[in-house]
């Protein structure tokens, strides 16, 4: 039996800022099929940022996820009984999941404030090159770079 096959979707961009990177992200956001709820948290977090950062809003967005976004990674690989963690570079459409993934769990790991503000904090910070977000992709380079010795098994 064939393998399905995986289609390119066609993503809608977010109607307030017209980006789909926007309109991606608030669909990761998501809980429970409760877009409306996403989307507020969303605005509500772009606007502290705009209030903060006093930039454009969307700029600081995508600084934060092109600086959150991973270049390698590694995959594990079995070669003749034994497993090897292989780096590999990381496609573009994975390095935006696991960029903004990546976000969104550092500020649903926070506590104490509401969500659009933990957001917000966490969109400034991996704007700046900090936070959770940018220091678990710096712990996925360093597994990448400790383990290059087996990237000649990558295929």
């Amino acid at each position: 039996m064939r393998k399905k096959r995986n289609y390119k979707r066609d993503h809608k961009p977010d109607f307030k800022f017209g980006s789909v990177a926007a309109g991606r992200f608030i669909s990761y956001l998501m809980y429970d099929g409760k877009k409306l709820t996403a989307q507020k948290v969303f605005n509500d977090a772009m606007e502290t940022v705009h209030k903060i950062a006093k930039q454009e809003p969307l700029a600081v967005f995508e600084k934060a996820l092109e600086n959150a976004s991973p270049l390698v990674e590694v995959s594990t690989r079995r070669v003749g009984g034994a497993n090897y963690q292989v780096p590999r570079e990381v496609r573009p459409e994975r390095k935006f999941m696991l960029a903004t993934r990546w976000i969104i769990q550092a500020a649903r790991t926070k506590k104490g404030k509401p969500m659009a503000d933990r957001l917000a904090e966490e969109i400034l910070a991996a704007s700046k090159n900090e936070g959770a977000a940018i220091k678990k992709k710096q712990d996925t380079h360093r597994i990448a770079e400790a383990n290059r010795a087996f990237a000649h098994f990558a295929r």
